[in-house]
């Protein structure tokens, strides 16, 4: 018999998890899987029961949570040469990997029906340092929003609360001196922020990155350079529509392996989790995952 392992983070989405749960459940069973499930506690949890699954040879491991459970999901499987099938449900505030594998757009009993589907895609992953990520990783002020952005505030005002948190950050905004070599190419200069992008839903603006693909091997790298605040509160305007990234204040180019090194410190972002200091390498690994996606009829 097939074995389903589902890994939930409690407090996401509004805490509607643990009333579905019962149903996912069944829903599994029904459809011929010995079927469990591992509530989160703390940080980290999340990866070492992923882990585990990956050691007891998992048909497939669901994620169920915002972008943080699936990050942590995705590295407690990452490593093993032979991978479980990965589900998603989308339970966070932003969810990107949900938003562009058009999971958002379901409801519970249409998530359920691709978990127990067979319809899947193939996954890029990338790699920094020891640690992978499925969405994006990214550095500046702005990008520590998702981990500062208290967890209360997130369920009580959902994704606005991010907007409260951005608000504030904006005064502190600096430019940093880096050095940024991709795919043989160099950029040196002072730069405000920079985002590598594996998908093009990036804090719930799906046009940040427009040309990203989860599938094609490339990241999308956007750098914004040197600037004040009304140019990069312009920038930010036209980034609804998609037009920042001919603005030349933007840098945007595709790679399949950067490297970075910043001045002084700076926070790496992953997956909206902390992913340590800089400098770090950035490596896409094709078709790394093999994703439960709704049925692309």
């Amino acid at each position: 018999m097939r074995r389903a392992r589902l890994i939930y983070n409690p407090t996401s989405g509004r805490e509607q998890m643990k009333k579905h749960l019962p149903y996912i459940l069944d829903r599994l069973e029904q459809a011929g899987y010995e079927a469990s499930a591992h509530m989160t506690k703390k940080e980290g949890c999340a990866k070492t029961a992923a882990f585990h699954a990956g050691e007891g040879n998992y048909d497939l491991v669901i994620a169920a949570g915002g972008d943080g459970t699936i990050f942590e999901v995705v590295n407690g499987l990452a490593h093993f040469q032979k991978r479980p099938r990965l589900g998603i449900i989308p339970a966070g505030t932003t969810n990107d990997l949900g938003r562009a594998f058009r999971l958002n757009e379901l409801d519970i009993e249409g998530i359920c029906d691709v978990l127990i589907g067979n319809d899947t895609q193939m996954v890029d992953v990338g790699k920094a340092g020891d640690q992978y990520f499925v969405n994006i990783a990214a550095g500046g002020s702005l990008t520590e929003l998702t981990y500062d952005t208290p967890s209360r505030l997130k369920t009580m005002l959902g994704h606005m609360a991010y907007y409260v948190k951005g608000f504030e950050k904006l005064f502190f905004l600096k430019p940093r001196q880096a050095r940024i070599e991709y795919d043989g190419k160099l950029f040196e200069g002072k730069i405000m922020m920079f985002l590598i992008a594996n998908t093009n839903s990036v804090g719930g603006f799906e046009k940040l990155c427009p040309d990203a693909e989860l599938n094609d091997g490339m990241f999308d790298m956007i750098i914004v350079k040197k600037t004040n605040l009304p140019d990069f509160v312009r920038i930010g305007s036209l980034a609804l529509s998609g037009q920042h990234i001919n603005d030349d204040k933007i840098l945007y180019v595709q790679a399949n392996r950067i490297k970075m090194q910043i001045e002084d410190d700076m926070q790496l972002n992953l997956d909206g989790e902390r992913g340590g200091l800089l400098p770090s390498e950035f490596i896409n690994l094709r078709h790394h995952f093999e994703v439960l996606v709704p049925n692309p009829e």
